[in-house]
């Protein structure tokens, strides 16, 4: 089974676009609490998407499901409202999937699962060290139907130098077997175009599926709207971009054990020449 492939945008023409072209997940990122002054020095994607997006966005798909990212669970202040009047918003919305980032205790999972009251599908944003140390008890809460590993604010976290590392250091091997352990789906992390990325999408594909996971983010260098000529541009890029990853999907999930175990060194070798070079 191919990955669950998720791009973020707030734009109804280029939603309808990757929904298309084979996108499973079109994903609205509405987190703003405190994202700044974690990755204020960081070239990362900072959305400030609304209510209105989601429902923008509800309206353009056909195909895919739409998933929101919300802020971390938070009381009402001065500058937002409450996380239950911001998911009841969601949920209204037209959401198909709920994504609660930045996650450290129990009550806050508790918490989350009441808000959402099977109202709409949950996936627990696992990026914290803090989730990482106490994910199965997280889990046992129940009411949890996906955890995506998120590797850019983990690896901080942890005071690791690259994200990758974490696929390497054994981090995320012991958290996709701890998840797998309830039976609940996961995935980690992004993927840009093939034959892209600082680490290349092709050794990242591969460890998706060698560790059983089940959905990844493309991320922003895949189509990076700001950077492009048009839309009609935009529009062959998920054409094209996409046939070459389900493609290379459907040799990766043929591999062998030793296919795999030769990514997996391929990989490690690569990122320590990442982190040695700074």
């Amino acid at each position: 089974m191919s990955l669950k492939l998720m791009y973020i945008t707030n734009r109804t023409d280029v939603a309808r676009i990757a929904d298309e072209n084979g996108v499973d997940r079109i994903f609205i990122d509405m987190e703003y609490i405190g994202k700044e002054e974690r990755q204020g020095g960081m070239d990362s994607v900072k959305c400030f998407h609304t209510v209105d997006d989601v429902i923008a966005v509800r309206g353009a798909l056909k195909n895919a499901e739409l998933l929101v990212r919300v802020n971390p669970m938070h009381d009402a202040t001065e500058a937002y409202c409450s996380s239950e009047e911001e998911i009841d918003a969601v949920v209204k919305a037209g959401a198909d999937i709920i994504m609660l980032p930045m996650a450290k205790t129990v009550c806050e999972i508790e918490r989350f699962v009441k808000c959402v009251g099977k109202r709409t599908k949950t996936m627990l944003l696992l990026e914290t060290a803090e989730a990482a140390d106490i994910i199965e008890k997280m889990l046992s809460v129940g009411g949890i139907d996906e955890v995506h590993i998120g590797l850019n604010d983990l690896h901080l976290s942890k005071g690791k130098k690259f994200m990758f590392e974490l696929l390497t250091d054994g981090t995320v091997d012991s958290l996709c077997a701890k998840i797998r352990s309830f039976g609940i789906p996961y995935g980690f992390g992004g993927i840009a175009r093939l034959g892209y990325g600082m680490l290349p999408a092709e050794r990242v594909i591969t460890e998706h599926y060698r560790l059983g996971s089940g959905m990844a983010i493309l991320s922003r260098s895949f189509c990076n709207i700001d950077k492009t000529s048009g839309i009609e541009e935009v529009e062959k890029t998920f054409k094209y971009e996409m046939e070459k990853i389900r493609a290379f999907e459907k040799d990766v999930s043929s591999y062998t054990e030793e296919q795999f175990e030769a990514n997996r060194a391929e990989t490690a070798r690569l990122v320590k020449m990442i982190v040695e070079r700074g």
